[in-house]
């Protein structure tokens, strides 16, 4: 019930035509300046800004079937037949131009994925095609290219240099409304273990974003580009105050790749980290928490070869100082191959200095359908130091499924971890050719699953 006192109806009318008058003669009456000087406006900073910000309308096409044709015990019971059909999909979205004499736009992987189409309008009204330049799901990042005249970069800050409380406004095309434009203050920074990506230090602002804006414009007071905005956390799928930003050091490092080489080549190490809890810093006789444990050691590895051991601490790489095990994987998976690394570590609470070469990842993948042909369409890899299940499990990864294949069909997906088949736990691609060496009746496979661990059986 309400507290306030009840009005007569005339008169509720009367004070709401009393009270919209005075606010509107106080509205009118605003100064233009105070104290001789301007009232604080975004405007000006905005109208150099948005330019440099497109929205971006997709096409596409998937195929899909009822979920219940993904059980194998429904169709062997039901012995009915495959359907399917073609759907269109259409998606909305942002992006930042940062390269105007070349016409390229940054955006996230997720906007433009399986896009058989893509336009971009520009704050103008232009409107052009674009292609596909490269794209990074482990980053969700995209560069797209258009072939267009008089454009407008956004010019980049150090996003090393944000800090809480630091204000923001966010750029982009929230439900497909057109370019709008929130405002708010840094959250907080280094988000990860979101589960969002597979590389995250998410930038956390209160700035609304909301569907619309993935690939759209973080940017600072001066109207520089911090972040590129990606994902929101909300039951509802709207906003709650939680939006997520790749800070913008990290997009153009991946960008530099993606034009570079159409995908980001990561290198690699040769070790597991995991993050100095208080515990762990008690127990090495360390003061402070910040930094990342090595846990493994590669055998024969650059890290081996440079003289990384398991127990080391490392606290900076190339002087960038280490916060926990994610920095280690975000700033190594970004490095150039055949480069060098600096590494500042601990080791029995002294500090120590080492260089290493960056190698190229093997990249060995198998066809799993020359091990089983219920597994047709899947391609296995090794788990390596880029998966965040590196040093954590034993198994192999499921780095590609063909679409209507007996992989996708069985209900495998991209990302899944085979960790046993049929009851025995598999080590690495070896180990599981020599598993299904002799053929079984049955296939018995003990998945994970991002956070979850299955079984599913193959007939």
């Amino acid at each position: 019930m309400s507290v306030l006192p009840r009005l007569h109806l005339g008169a509720a009318w009367l004070l709401c035509i009393v009270l919209l008058s005075v606010l509107g003669c106080a509205q009118a009456r605003l100064p233009v300046m105070v104290d001789e000087q301007p009232v604080p406006s975004l405007a000006p900073m905005l109208e150099r800004t948005i330019p440099g910000v497109v929205n971006l309308a997709t096409r596409g096409r998937v195929v899909e079937q009822s979920p219940l044709f993904d059980d194998p015990f429904f169709r062997r019971f039901f012995d009915v037949p495959q359907l399917q059909r073609e759907r269109r999909t259409q998606g909305l979205g942002s992006g930042v131009i940062l390269d105007a004499a070349r016409g390229y736009i940054l955006t996230n992987h997720h906007v433009i994925h399986r896009a058989d189409e893509i336009i971009v309008t520009l704050h103008d009204g232009r409107r052009f095609d674009a292609t596909v330049v490269g794209s990074d799901a482990d980053t969700d990042l995209a560069v797209i290219q258009i072939q267009a005249s008089d454009l407008v970069a956004l010019r980049a800050a150090d996003s090393d240099h944000l800090r809480v409380g630091d204000f923001v406004v966010a750029i982009g095309n929230p439900f497909g409304l057109g370019q709008t434009v929130t405002s708010g203050i840094v959250s907080a920074l280094g988000r990860s273990g979101l589960g969002v990506e597979t590389y995250e230090d998410f930038i956390q602002t209160d700035a609304s974003i909301n569907p619309g804006n993935s690939g759209g414009a973080l940017v600072n007071l001066r109207g520089e580009l911090v972040g590129i905005n990606t994902a929101i956390l909300a039951r509802g799928g709207g906003n709650i105050g939680i939006g997520f930003a790749i800070p913008i050091n990290m997009a153009r490092e991946v960008m530099t790749h993606l034009v570079e080489y159409g995908e980001v080549q990561r290198g690699r190490l040769g070790i597991a980290v995991q993050d100095l809890t208080h515990d762990l810093a008690q127990a090495f006789g360390l003061s402070g928490r910040e930094g990342a444990v090595i846990t493994r050691v590669e055998t024969g590895s650059p890290a081996a070869q440079a003289g990384l051991r398991e127990g080391d601490v490392i606290v900076r790489i190339n002087g960038r100082v280490v916060r926990h095990a994610t920095d280690v994987r975000n700033v190594i998976g970004l490095l150039r191959i055949d480069s060098t690394v600096r590494l500042d570590i601990l080791r029995n609470g002294q500090p120590l200095n080492l260089h290493a070469n960056v190698a190229r990842r093997a990249g060995q993948q198998l066809d799993a359908a020359s091990l089983d042909a219920r597994l047709q369409g899947a391609m296995l890899a090794d788990l390596d130091d880029d998966s965040p299940l590196y040093g954590q499990v034993s198994g192999v990864v499921i780095k590609s499924v063909a679409r209507n294949s007996r992989a996708a069909r069985a209900g495998l997906r991209e990302g899944d971890v085979i960790l046993s088949v049929n009851r025995q736990a598999v080590q690495d691609l070896a180990h599981i050719q020599r598993l299904l060496a002799s053929p079984t009746r049955n296939l018995l496979l003990n998945i994970r699953r991002e956070q979850q661990a299955f079984f599913l059986l193959l007939q």
